[in-house]
């Protein structure tokens, strides 16, 4: 069968065509391996997940979506999750044949709010797109004022990923630690595998597998630890992966007499790490780490406080075996200043990659609240707190290495309010806490938005303070960049191509 010959101007068109759509779509390109100038773009599409907030059937659960001020285009729905993402709808993760969405985000720069009480709360998805997906961000703050897993439990939604590390957990007769996994997908089951490591290995179990947890499609699968694991043990480095698919995850503890909180996920194993926001009246700072490598690490310890960086005296240094939980009880390391603790190598010719948390603890007897702070990325271009009230918040700025001018903005309120704005200098070194700026005439909660405008890296974290009953009760969220853009590179035509 004949064919008519392509003309030249034919082959080039569809060349170009399919150059540039490899490009921007091809999975796993790296703009800077192709040599060519990448450009920063907007992201057209974020996804977020929420765990159960809590099993208490008294729990005062708050969520708040915002996406930064600069566009007026687009969707963005946390709710629970279960509807097919379309126009940035959220629905239950449950089988429910009628999904209901439970915010809907219409504009950027202010934020939107709901609650959901009680034990029946399930666990969200979000999906943005549109102008509000760059910088979409989403926070679940709940209290439990009573009862074995009372306190004050804050997250941010995260984004689902396939690779999960969290230093601090606990299978402890005096610990509650469930990992909630949730499945954001409307048509591939998540196959997941855990694994425990104590301070003398992989806890291995002969009763119970730790591989092969399926999460279905649009649900939520909450696993207690303390079935994975042979005897109680202290701390424990939960590590999860899946198979196939994708998740959020993320874990709850509740701790007799202490309280209860959200774990997050660390960040990457690194040789240096940056743990954020400790708070001044911090009555107990605990480090734990784990060496994921095949090699052990020696990590030195410095603490940067307001007036520059210091070795804590009697914790200079931490030695993590590989493939084992290591911790370190700092005590009430931070004296009274807000702190941000610092890991690194302690000799630089060993630069062993680790993941690290702190558990902390205020007030005393009776009168203690618990959280946990991760290892965290810097804040980069920008970052948010979804979550924030009038009175209450504490914003912790680090520099480790470099001064940085940071730029701080309080969003309007999610019942009205005018927006505020301030800049702030860092030091090199040093840790900078302050009361964060509230919008004028601020009705209902705001976002607070932290943008790093020279110098750095900066870390950030933010404190949220709701005392109760006379217990100090708090929750500590580090601010990662939001990743509101992505390399994209350039694209050319080579018309040469046809004549090689």
């Amino acid at each position: 069968m004949k064919r008519a010959p392509l003309t030249l101007a034919a082959v080039a068109a569809a060349l170009a065509a399919v150059t540039g759509i490899a490009a921007f779509t091809a999975p796993g390109t790296d703009p800077a391996a192709s040599g060519a100038p990448a450009a920063r773009l907007p992201v057209e599409r974020s996804t977020l997940l929420c765990p159960v907030p809590s099993g208490s059937d008294v729990a005062e659960t708050s969520y708040t979506s915002f996406t930064p001020a600069g566009s007026a285009t687009g969707t963005a729905t946390p709710g629970a999750a279960g509807k097919t993402a379309d126009r940035g709808t959220a629905a239950l993760v449950t089988a429910a044949k009628q999904p209901k969405p439970l915010l809907t985000l219409r504009e950027p720069g202010k934020p939107v709010a709901a609650t959901a009480n009680g034990a029946e709360a399930p666990a969200l998805a979000g999906f943005a797109d549109g102008a509000l997906a760059p910088g979409w961000s989403a926070q679940q703050t709940t209290v439990v004022p009573v009862g074995s897993s009372r306190g004050l439990l804050g997250t941010a939604c995260s984004a689902p990923d396939t690779d999960f590390w969290f230093p601090g957990a606990s299978t402890a007769k005096n610990r509650q630690d469930y990992l909630h996994l949730t499945n954001p997908d409307e048509d591939t089951t998540a196959v997941v595998d855990i694994e425990l490591h104590g301070p003398e290995g992989v806890l291995k179990s002969e009763s119970t597998a730790t591989e092969g947890f399926k999460v279905p499609p649009r649900t939520s699968l909450s696993v207690s630890l303390a079935t994975l694991s042979p005897a109680p043990t202290a701390q424990v480095t939960v590590h999860v992966t899946t198979r196939s698919g994708r998740v959020g995850a993320t874990v709850l503890v509740q701790e007799d007499g202490v309280g209860a909180d959200w774990l997050p996920a660390a960040t990457d194993a690194a040789p240096e790490l940056v743990l954020p926001g400790i708070p001044a009246d911090a009555t107990s700072v605990q480090l734990i780490a784990f060496a994921p490598g095949e090699d052990d690490a020696d990590l030195s310890l410095r603490l940067s406080v307001p007036t520059g960086s210091i070795t804590p005296a009697g914790f200079e240094t931490l030695r993590v075996k590989s493939g084992m939980t290591a911790s370190l009880d700092l005590k009430n390391v931070t004296r009274g200043e807000p702190g941000t603790l610092l890991l690194a190598p302690a000799d630089s010719r060993h630069r062993t990659p680790v993941v690290a948390a702190l558990r902390v603890v205020r007030g005393t007897g009776e009168k203690q609240e618990v959280a946990y702070i991760p290892a965290a990325a810097p804040v980069g271009a920008r970052a948010t707190a979804a979550d924030n009230r009038a009175t209450g918040g504490t914003l912790t700025l680090t520099a480790p290495s470099a001064s940085a001018t940071v730029k701080v903005t309080a969003s309007a309120g999610t019942g009205g309010g005018t927006p505020a704005t301030k800049t702030y200098t860092v030091r090199a070194g040093s840790t900078l806490a302050f009361v964060p700026p509230v919008p004028g005439g601020l009705k209902g909660g705001y976002a607070l938005t932290v943008e790093t405008r020279s110098g750095g890296p900066v870390y950030a974290a933010r404190t949220l303070s709701l005392p109760r009953d006379g217990i100090p009760m708090f929750t500590v969220q580090t601010l990662q960049d939001d990743r509101g853009t992505v390399p994209v590179p350039r694209a050319e035509q080579d018309l040469s191509v046809l004549t090689r």
